[in-house]
């Protein structure tokens, strides 16, 4: 995955059927406002030029009140307006429809300052990287786990606050493949500019089988720089904040990196996913995000290589 192809920060992309419909309802107004601010710049103009005072008129006759004309554009304006209420309720309608029994089929929680991302219906846990299939009904719940933040991909259309202890609810159908990033659009913090999303849409064929891989418990490391690796972070503190399928680390503090070989990015889009850039965050994650959670580990640079050499084999 190369996010330098990603989509960024437009809501004219149009990626799900709900940024369509809010971009219909979008033009609808646009192409009306127009319409009037021409009928009444016309009739405006013709006034001014039809009734224009020349040289020697008279005092022009007073006439008070025109209840044809008055009735008129009271119709109308009420006309105007109960267009735009129907397409707004439309769109409302379907952005939102009734949730009845359904579950969600992805759970977003907002961390400072990361994203977690839960598919109930699959059994999987990751991070900072959403992954959707193409074409499918998606609902979405969105919630927070210490203050308040908003998940927002603008090419998907809207937003929503992840609020503790409230979660809220997103409709989503992605109907464009490809890569769009967003951000945390509510400041919840030192590093508010640093929580990216990275949100991949897949045909569903290629969701189905990431899906099957992040399902899959990662095998043991056979390098020994991999092997050592694991064998420092199971003894350090590394394990009280973070889990990994399969090994004795099971804490929910920090993001689940059972597959964090496979990602992109590290630190919620900060940096790219590589041996060099993974040691030098466990080395000092505070250079590249100052304020986050996680602290300097004080580690010698070739224990940080190496778990970093066992980090980037969980694919």
């Amino acid at each position: 995955m190369d996010i330098t192809n990603a989509e960024f920060t437009s809501v004219y992309l149009f990626a799900t059927e709900q940024a369509k419909v809010i971009g219909f309802l979008h033009y609808a107004d646009l192409v009306l406002s127009i319409i009037i601010a021409l009928i009444v710049g016309g009739i405006l103009a013709y006034v001014i030029v039809r009734f224009r005072e020349k040289p020697g008129d008279a005092e022009p006759v007073q006439d008070h009140g025109n209840t044809k004309l008055e009735i008129g554009w009271t119709v109308g304006t009420g006309l105007i307006l109960a267009v735009l209420g129907v397409l707004t309720a439309g769109v409302m309608y379907s952005m939102s429809p009734p949730l009845g029994t359904n579950q969600p089929d992805v759970i977003v929680i907002g961390h400072q300052w990361w994203w977690e991302y839960r598919y109930p219906k699959l059994g999987i846990i990751t991070a900072n990287e959403l992954f959707l299939p193409q074409g499918m009904n998606l609902l979405f719940e969105v919630r927070g786990a210490d203050v308040v933040h908003s998940f927002w991909i603008p090419a998907f259309g809207q937003k929503m606050d992840a609020i503790p202890g409230h979660p809220n609810f997103l409709f989503y159908k992605p109907i464009r493949s490809g890569i769009y990033l967003g951000t945390c659009s509510e400041y919840c913090g030192a590093d508010h500019g640093l929580m990216r999303i990275i949100a991949t849409v897949l045909p569903v064929a290629r969701f189905n089988a990431w899906a099957h891989g992040q399902a899959q418990v990662p095998p043991e490391p056979t390098v020994a720089q991999a092997i050592h690796g694991k064998q420092l972070f199971m003894a350090n503190t590394c394990i009280q904040c973070h889990s990994i399928s399969g090994t004795g680390a099971k804490a929910r503090v920090g993001p689940d990196l059972t597959h964090i070989g496979s990602r992109t990015t590290l630190g919620s889009g900060v940096i790219p996913n590589d041996l060099p850039s993974l040691a030098s965050w466990i080395t000092n994650p505070q250079k590249f995000k100052p304020g986050c959670y996680m602290p300097n580990m004080r580690l010698k640079p070739a224990d940080a290589h190496d778990i970093a050499a066992y980090l980037e084999t969980l694919k």
